[in-house]
């Protein structure tokens, strides 16, 4: 199954990210994907957090949720839609929710971020605990694939990466290739990126595929880019260093079925 991970430079302006989403969701499909992942604020990176809170929607309703379920019809794929925040009952407070579309445009999972980034280094501060309230459940959906094989996909987000006992639940539920939206920071991601996707992937004998937010953006925020695919061996098989772009991988069940069983460590666990 070919599969996409789309690397944008959002900004603060929607109509404009969802016009460059549009065009790498074209060029995804032209190259014959069949999944497609779009980073985390794919939507809207704004110049400040609260500006998300402005642009939030209801489940179920609303013009990003129309933009991804159109452009999931429209380009005949499953399309895995970045993140956008979906309304709480908490004032000021939204959650940052992943949604997926089956090809005829309809939303057949939704993940809200469990994990919420804090960083302070003297220089960046971030705290998404300011606007964001975190979700509580690991979630899996399937992909039956042109090539007759069926796709147990798991989701995160971004932060999620740090913690091993969600990708652990994730490939309990038999998850064989992992999503990881993202929108890293230049620093963090320079740290630790590339070595926790390979961690994650080799950990749990399954593809990773992260779809990140990868340039210098308006509100100055520096983002680390380095959209990738990972099998399940820990190689990188394709990826984009910065800039907008579509990574374009093959992911093949037989070859990961071949993996696990030469080295059968998901059934070794004693935890």
């Amino acid at each position: 199954m070919k599969v996409a991970a789309l690397q944008m430079v959002s900004t603060p302006d929607v109509n404009t990210n969802l016009e460059s989403a549009r065009e790498l969701l074209k060029q995804a499909s032209a190259a014959g994907a069949e999944l497609a992942v779009l980073p985390e604020y794919f939507c809207l990176l704004g110049l400040k957090d609260t500006d998300k809170l402005a642009i939030a929607e209801q489940a179920g309703h609303g013009a990003l949720q129309d933009f991804l379920s159109g452009c999931a019809r429209d380009f005949n794929i499953w399309l895995v839609g970045g993140t956008i925040p979906l309304a709480t009952d908490v004032p000021g407070k939204v959650y940052n929710s992943t949604l997926v579309y089956n090809p005829q445009g309809q939303c057949v999972a939704r993940y809200d971020k469990m994990h919420l980034f804090r960083f302070d280094n003297g220089a960046e501060s971030y705290d998404e605990a300011r606007v964001l309230i975190p979700g509580a459940l690991p979630v899996v959906f399937d992909v039956p694939s042109r090539d007759g094989h069926n796709y147990r996909v798991g989701l995160s987000i971004c932060y999620d990466l740090r913690f091993p006992e969600l990708y652990r639940a994730l490939a309990a539920d038999g998850a064989d290739l992992l999503l990881v939206p993202s929108a890293f920071t230049h620093t963090t991601g320079q740290a630790h990126w590339e070595v926790l996707l390979r961690a994650r992937a080799i950990e749990n004998l399954a593809y990773v595929l992260a779809a990140a937010q990868g340039g210098l953006h308006v509100n100055q925020r520096r983002t680390w880019g380095h959209s990738m695919v990972v099998d399940a061996w820990g190689h990188i098989m394709a990826q984009q260093p910065e800039g907008p772009g579509v990574v374009l991988a093959d992911i093949d069940k037989t070859r990961l079925a071949a993996s696990r069983m030469q080295l059968p460590a998901l059934q070794h666990r004693k935890l």
